[in-house]
């Protein structure tokens, strides 16, 4: 049994809670469904298991019991990710895809801080940031560029706030 200490599970734990709130205030200021309190418990959760994981195994099962977690972990993932996507409407419409991956890398943040791999944690939240930073704006104009078909659901205009509504 691999023993951690306080410090240590403090830090692991804080982290993952950070990462995924810092996900989900990006999702809140957009005004999508799911923001700070859930990614952020998101990131707590399947980081706490990741260190249950770790902590129970006897030293030379620690990959396995790990490994066995992390697929547990990323499968229930889906379930949630895809409540995230799925709701009423009068038409078939996707919405909700970048907050259901928002999800999934949260998850896969609280997995990464759990492990207490610091520096993938720290490059992949930088890249996320970027990509939900910049992504809208760069997809567009890659889109103009390379001549793309117009898609009607992307041109949608939201009537409260009189802005092109987006993922």
């Amino acid at each position: 049994m691999t023993e951690l200490d306080w410090p240590e599970i403090l830090l692991r734990l804080g982290t993952a809670t950070l990462a995924g709130g810092a996900i989900g205030l990006n999702r809140d200021l957009h005004g999508k469904p799911i923001g700070l309190k859930t990614l952020g418990i998101v990131g707590l959760s399947t980081a706490s298991v990741v260190l249950l994981a770790l902590q129970l195994a006897e030293p030379a099962r620690v990959v396995d019991a790990a490994s066995r977690v992390i697929q547990g972990i990323l499968t229930g993932i889906g379930f949630l990710g895809a409540g995230v996507i799925v709701h009423q409407s009068t038409g078939f419409r996707v919405r909700g895809l970048t907050s259901a991956a928002c999800t999934f890398l949260a998850a896969c943040l609280g997995i990464v801080c759990g492990a207490g791999q610091w520096k993938i944690v720290v490059v992949a939240l930088a890249l996320a940031f970027v990509l939900l930073t910049i992504g809208r704006r760069l997809e567009r104009r890659l889109h103009r560029m390379l001549g793309g078909k117009e898609d009607p659901q992307r041109t949608d205009i939201s009537p409260s706030s009189g802005r092109r509504e987006s993922d």
